[in-house]
């Protein structure tokens, strides 16, 4: 059996989690450790245990309930799901060295056109943030995003100079809706640039809107350089 350590990452711990059921050491419809005894145990904060505790849930391996605790459910249960990826997760994963940059961040009236897109107020007030994403120094991502101040007040304190947009909202502010289209678009001077590909190249594109609870939250298109692949699982 697998021992965790002082560098214990979620990953780790979802690895084990699911070495113990199944081998049988946590039996089906009974209750796992809680998140405390498990940091304790891996090393770890309760933090990065309560990630890969939640993304087994998601995955229909557990069942987690306020006050009554996790169970292991008896039947993984095979659901068709979407997590935001994270870029850092992307590019580490396969090896790689990742790096962040700010290009630019400014608040700014909505545009018309995303005005129209996500049935905002005329003029309200959004922030448009520009980055880059590298793998090894090599470009990754280009990420154009807009964020609703009035969805997301706390947004008005953040700084983008360390963080990337899409980490800071996974962490701050969660979504009960996705729009996800995907798309070829060609690389404009500027595109070409950033992502190192000639100008007029065919450029993998995403754009993602989310919302909670009906309030548009943000929209994003990102660009990838090429050689960029996407595999969905269910």
């Amino acid at each position: 059996m697998t021992h965790p350590s002082d560098t214990t990452s979620y990953r780790d711990i979802k690895r084990i989690v699911m070495e113990r059921i199944r081998s049988g050491i946590w039996q089906p419809d009974t209750l796992v450790p809680n998140e405390q005894d498990l940091a304790e145990e891996f090393s770890c904060t309760r933090t990065t245990v309560n990630r890969a505790m939640r993304e087994l849930a998601d995955e229909g391996y557990l069942e987690r309930r306020r006050k009554a605790g996790t169970r292991v459910l008896s039947a993984p249960l095979r659901q068709a799901r979407f997590t935001i990826p994270l870029v850092r997760d992307e590019v580490e994963a396969t090896g790689a060295a990742y790096r962040y940059a700010l290009i630019s961040a400014e608040n700014l009236p909505a545009p018309e056109w995303l005005s129209a897109r996500l049935t905002l107020q005329p003029a309200q007030e959004v922030l448009h943030v520009r980055c880059m994403h590298y793998s090894n120094n090599t470009p990754f991502q280009y990420e154009d995003r807009w964020i609703v101040i009035d969805s997301v007040p706390e947004v008005a304190n953040a700084d983008f100079t360390a963080i990337g947009p899409n980490d800071w909202l996974v962490q701050t502010v969660p979504f009960t809706n996705v729009e996800l289209t995907f798309l070829a678009s060609r690389a404009d001077t500027q595109l070409a640039g950033f992502l190192d590909v000639p100008e007029g190249e065919p450029v993998f594109t995403a754009e993602r809107i989310t919302w909670l609870q009906g309030r548009p939250v943000t929209f994003a298109k990102l660009f990838f350089a090429a050689g960029y692949r996407m595999t969905t699982q269910i």
